[in-house]
């Protein structure tokens, strides 16, 4: 799907020696800015999101151009992974099951370290669509600020790795997360590195990032148990659990499921991953994760420009 408008946010300032990056997404609905956070946009606020904040100024001519973030209901970019035939049929809501061998199932993964993931696996994550095709979206207490052997294995099925098994070389976090541990910014972008000539993107696909979607939602949560090796799918509508936390019941999502994508059934977007409060949740069968506003949005737009 097409972004059906497209306004450049401007550089704000410079903060802990890193540059603010250029957004060419439409206007985030954002929540109120901490010290640690460094952009702010204005749109007009959803009834269930957060309140809006000022927005920035222009950006210069020579600013840097990253692929654009969906707002909630908007396509960014011409992703090969948008449309009803890469997703599941539709299942009881609240049930979980294996995940079916679909393109969807086959963009989300497990993170390791080691030579195999097999029994091995710490945390879930997913391919993200990029304009550099080499990111890929999990939470952040699932990772540390340097990826030394981290590793992402899409598509694992016991002990196969049908698509390969891919080297993280940098990881994104937000401001709020490094400063304090936030639980409302914890997601992580990763940067994959090519295997061989080929991107990550290129081999399973990616999902577009969606923003500032409902709070009341129907998702698909994807997730890899650590005690297993097969990847589970439920299907449910989400509610708020607190200002900027997603919250989801869906049975059996256990240690290991941190970092699985909150993907909408309506736009195929990912709204969310498993993490937030609680590290994703106290018990198995209730799920969280933090709220995918303009913070988030930031961070991407940083990953694809570095990554670039």
């Amino acid at each position: 799907m097409a972004l059906t408008s497209a306004l450049a946010l401007g550089l704000i300032a410079t903060i802990a020696g890193i540059d603010t990056l250029t957004s060419e997404a439409t206007a985030f609905t954002s929540r109120p800015q901490t010290a640690a956070s460094r952009v702010a946009a204005a749109a007009p606020s959803p009834s269930a999101s957060p309140s809006p904040s000022a927005s920035p100024s222009p950006s210069p001519s020579n600013a840097a151009e990253p692929a654009p973030v969906a707002q909630s209901g908007q396509g960014a970019g011409s992703s090969p992974t948008q449309g009803s035939s890469q997703v599941v049929p539709p299942v009881a809501l609240g049930t979980t099951a294996t995940a079916p061998v679909t393109a969807e199932s086959g963009r989300v993964g497990v993170l390791f370290t080691g030579s195999t993931p097999t029994a091995n696996h710490t945390c879930s994550a997913s391919v993200l669509h990029s304009s550099t095709k080499n990111l890929v979206l999990t939470a952040a207490h699932c990772v540390s600020a340097t990826p030394a052997g981290l590793l992402f294995a899409p598509g694992y099925r016991n002990g196969q790795t049908p698509s390969g098994v891919w080297q993280v070389t940098k990881v994104f976090l937000a401001d709020g997360w490094t400063a304090s541990g936030d639980q409302d910014e914890d997601y992580a972008i990763l940067q994959i590195a090519e295997n061989g000539t080929t991107n990550i993107e290129d081999a399973v696909g990616g999902t577009v990032l969606g923003l500032d979607a409902p709070f009341t939602d129907t998702v698909r949560l994807y997730g890899y148990p650590d005690s297993a090796e097969l990847p589970l799918l439920c299907t449910n509508v989400t509610s708020r659990q607190d200002t900027f936390q997603r919250r989801i019941d869906c049975p059996s999502y256990s240690g290991g499921t941190s970092g699985g994508p909150f993907i909408d059934t309506d736009t195929n977007q990912v709204i969310g991953v498993i993490g937030g409060y609680q590290q994703g949740g106290d018990t198995d069968d209730t799920s969280y994760g933090a709220y995918f506003d303009h913070t988030i949005g930031t961070l991407y737009q940083q990953a694809v420009s570095a990554s670039s």
